[in-house]
């Protein structure tokens, strides 16, 4: 899905990351907090906010730093608030991610859609988007959900979808990075542009027919091939490696594969003329 924002848009796909905060109703262990932030800034977000957490040094628990871990910014940025009501003040649209059924509010959504809507929405420059999720043990509670535009799954194990409150935001984060990326522009795989490696280049021809050769010296000095009745074997294995467009690495590697066999070889028959030849 692709935002609909131009290139002389003043947005930036930046901006839209910083537009989605993720809030945490009364989280009881610090642990989880620290590893919250984690969770989102490996997705690109930064704003992360609590609502009456459990220990109210929360952001400075050694738990919660340690499993931050090189995430302490997030961290020591994250927000406290009174009330869900005020930390879904800026948001135009907030999504209450639940593992139960809800038959009040809106009809619900998995995190998937959600993160769809969430994108769309963001296009508008004035949209702040919320995903909220709920205390370890229970949830969010109904008053809760229904400070929410919509109710939100993460499809899992129906025997047993009791998620991790750092590992549910860890997946929505995940989705709603995959739902922004075409507007920030960003590649959804590593970018290893700069970093040629030689050894990744196609083999040429010549260094794949000595290793071809090589390898059917090797093999005889293995006594894998009857150089007597060699029948298709030899055919067969020029046609399987040619085929496969050897990296330079790789004659490399294999070279050094037909090396070791014929050293072994000789160890076994120290006195054959036959194996002291070397291609």
């Amino acid at each position: 899905m692709t935002l609909p924002v131009s290139s002389d848009s003043p947005q930036s796909g930046a901006d839209f990351f910083a537009r989605v905060r993720f809030v945490m109703v009364s989280p009881s262990h610090p642990g989880n907090v620290g590893s919250a932030a984690r969770a989102i800034k490996t997705m690109g977000f930064q704003a992360l906010h609590l609502v009456t957490p459990g220990t109210p040094d929360v952001l400075r628990h050694p738990d919660a730093v340690a499993l931050a871990s090189g995430a302490t910014d997030v961290l020591a940025h994250a927000r406290l608030h009174d009330s869900l009501a005020d930390a879904l003040a800026p948001a135009t649209l907030a999504f209450a991610l639940t593992a139960r059924a809800r038959a009040l509010g809106a009809p619900p959504c998995d995190i998937r859609e959600a993160a769809q809507q969430s994108a769309a929405a963001l296009a508008h420059p004035d949209a702040e988007i919320a995903l909220v999720l709920g205390t370890e043990r229970s949830g969010l509670s109904n008053d809760d959900i229904l400070l929410c535009q919509q109710v939100c799954h993460i499809p899992a194990n129906p025997a047993y979808s009791s998620l991790n409150v750092s590992q549910a935001l860890q997946l929505a984060a995940w989705e709603m990075r995959y739902a922004l990326l075409p507007a920030s522009g960003q590649p959804r795989l590593p970018d290893t542009r700069g970093r040629h490696d030689p050894g990744g280049d196609p083999a040429g021809n010549g260094a794949i027919q000595a290793m071809l050769a090589h390898l059917e010296q090797a093999l005889v000095a293995v006594e894998f091939l009857d150089p007597a009745h060699p029948k298709k074997l030899v055919p067969r294995m020029r046609q399987m490696l040619t085929r496969n467009h050897l990296s330079a690495d790789e004659v490399d590697m294999l070279r050094g594969l037909c090396t070791a066999m014929l050293r072994t070889a000789r160890k076994a028959h120290p006195q054959d003329p036959d194996q002291s030849h070397h291609v």
